[in-house]
């Protein structure tokens, strides 16, 4: 049974930082492209950040470059989101997903992941 377990939200001020964590079980995660998704009240669900399985390629939408990191620890079977410089606009449910195409590279629709797991709240305040 595939299992993805988000922690790390929390409420933060503008212009703090949280790591999230996504640890995976059931699956080996250096044979997927691991995801994260965020989801506000209201609003569709959008690609934050992806790495492929082989790690070769990392992709962010524009609003978090330069500010948010994804990286990947297939030791611990865990992936990470490293947010930094936050505004108030990144508060949401935060989601990590898996995805099995190893010749998609880093695909931004939602729909294209295979595993999710249940988020993890992510609040900054003004």
């Amino acid at each position: 049974q595939v299992q993805l377990v988000e922690s790390g939200g929390g409420l933060v001020q503008t212009g703090g930082s949280l790591r999230l964590s996504c640890a995976a079980s059931g699956l080996t995660i250096s044979s997927y492209t691991m995801g994260w998704f965020r989801q506000a009240p209201g609003k569709e669900r959008e690609f934050v950040a992806a790495v492929t399985w082989s790690g070769g390629r990392i992709g962010y939408r524009d609003s978090v470059k330069g500010r948010f990191t994804i990286s990947r620890d297939n030791a611990k079977n865990t992936v990470y989101l490293q947010m930094n410089s936050l505004k108030p606009e990144d508060t949401a449910v935060y989601y990590c997903a898996a995805d099995n195409c190893k010749m998609c590279g880093t695909r931004e629709n939602w729909g294209s992941y295979d595993y999710w797991g249940q988020g993890t709240q992510v609040t900054v305040s003004s």
